[in-house]
């Protein structure tokens, strides 16, 4: 194991971080806010530590897929450390482990918050805040990639190891050069939604932190209400509609950018994803209509925002969606499993493992009645491998493992089923908000430390993917390792 490299991997990823921090100190600045030295103590410590760790000798700049492993998950785990010190410093969150959970929240995009009154904090601590689903929307260690290309030898291994979906493939040769593609469409997209919130009336600062929320699928808001605090139908359809493109494989944008408009139309995993979303928003839509009053527009508007939200693992609410009919709760709560396109900033199982999976349950029953035909697992044309396929299942399987083993350890702390299963779901589907005692209009404030802790952990297994802070908590791997 080649513990030099991954010294210097997480300490130019701390330094990072600093100079990230800057945007956070600019707002707290024009806003003339004290919180500021909390933000100047927090850059002046991750420096201390993060230069001489970035300066750290190695014995091969060549990161393989172990180094790639703890790279990732250490790195995420620090950052979370390092990013919370603004929050705990300046007294926003007192309490260090409050403070981390609401910094890996961030980070994962989950969404899920301790804070019970956001709107009473400071301009600068909210902005790092939201800005933190921005950092970790596509990847802190991918951003790293595309900005430091000192640390760029062997990134592949990083990139596979922190992107989401069950392949992973550069779109050019050169891994800095596919990590630089994806965050030009990130980063237009960021501009792109900006500019037209501020059309729709909200100020720079506004805008800025709300759609961080929206194309990193995070969900902070600075306000209560999170997004119901808009009344505006234009604001709300331009996150719907963001939130629904921050779904969507960024690799696909590339495709548009090459004009080769035909392999995004024929996309099956994008067409899955459109037509679970339309399929979602109709029925919700007409069961809405038909069950509880109000103007049509109006529960359109509502249907589609909370659809979006949920699926692409979002988290903004415009509403009390528990307010609901039980079915239209229970579309709801199906939606927190399916989650966006893999290359996506969205969460959850993905979009393209539920395409696999039926695929499989199909060719399952072709075989019942046909038990000698060959019938090859097939998505855009290409048969899928065996590893591939048995990766699918093998997650799915892990993932309702450690849904059930999650509900039955947080239903110690008294809660009932229904809250303790989406506590569970919703932090390893990075969704943020779920049902009874993390609804829409509750917090996770009232969790244990402990729980919180465990439910950090599942923000983290759920952002990389199980497999890679999975495999870190075995003794098999570290036994290897020596």
């Amino acid at each position: 194991m080649n513990y030099g490299i991954v010294t210097k991997v997480l300490g130019s990823l701390l330094v990072f971080e600093a100079i990230m921090l800057a945007p956070a100190i600019l707002v707290s600045l024009y806003y003339r806010e004290p919180e500021v030295n909390a933000f100047l103590y927090t850059v002046l410590l991750t420096l201390l530590i993060g230069i001489p760790c970035a300066r750290f000798s190695q014995s091969s700049r060549k990161i393989k897929a172990k180094e790639a492993l703890i790279i990732v998950a250490g790195g995420w785990v620090v950052v979370s450390f390092f990013g919370a010190l603004p929050f705990y410093f300046s007294g926003s969150i007192p309490h260090l482990m409050d403070a981390f959970f609401e910094t890996m929240s961030g980070l994962t995009t989950t969404g899920a918050t301790i804070l019970d009154d956001i709107e009473s904090l400071p301009r600068g601590i909210l902005f790092w805040r939201s800005f933190t689903h921005w950092l970790g929307g596509m990847g802190i260690l991918v951003l790293t990639l595309a900005i430091l290309p000192a640390i760029g030898v062997g990134g592949f291994q990083i990139f596979k190891a922190e992107s989401p979906g069950p392949v992973s493939d550069k779109l050019v040769p050169k891994m800095q050069h596919t990590a630089t593609i994806l965050y030009t469409a990130y980063f237009g997209m960021t501009v792109l939604q900006t500019v037209l919130l501020m059309f729709g009336g909200l100020n720079l600062y506004e805008a800025l932190v709300h759609t961080f929320g929206t194309v990193g699928t995070g969900g902070f808001s600075i306000y209560n209400d999170s997004v119901g605090a808009y009344e505006s139908a234009y604001v709300q359809w331009i996150i719907t509609i963001f939130m629904i493109g921050a779904g969507i494989n960024f690799a696909l944008y590339y495709e548009l950018y090459k004009k080769k408009l035909v392999n995004v139309l024929d996309n099956a995993e994008l067409r899955l994803y459109l037509l679970l979303l339309s399929a979602a928003m109709l029925i919700l839509f007409v069961n809405l209509q038909f069950q509880q009053s109000g103007v049509w527009t109006e529960n359109l508007r509502h249907t589609a925002f909370q659809v979006a939200s949920i699926m692409t693992t979002t988290g903004y609410t415009t509403l009390d969606y528990e307010l609901w009919t039980p079915f239209s709760q229970s579309v709801i709560f199906f939606l927190m499993f399916v989650g966006g396109c893999a290359g996506s900033t969205g969460g959850s199982i993905k979009v393209i493992r539920i395409l696999v999976l039926f695929k499989l349950v199909k060719r399952q029953i072709l075989k019942v009645l046909h038990p000698r035909a060959m019938v090859p697992i097939q998505v855009q044309g290409r048969m899928l491998q065996a590893d591939t396929i048995a990766s699918v299942t093998s997650f799915f399987f892990l993932y309702m493992l450690i849904l059930v083993g999650g509900t039955m350890i947080l239903s110690l702390e008294g809660l009932d089923l229904i809250s303790a299963i989406s506590s569970a779901a919703a932090t390893l589907g990075n969704i943020g908000p779920g049902f009874g005692f993390i609804g829409p209009t509750q917090t996770y404030s009232e969790f244990s430390y402990l729980s919180k802790g465990i439910l950090s952990l599942f923000m983290l297994m759920g952002r990389l993917e199980l497999f890679t802070v999975f495999i870190l908590l075995t003794p098999s791997f570290w036994s290897e390792s020596k």
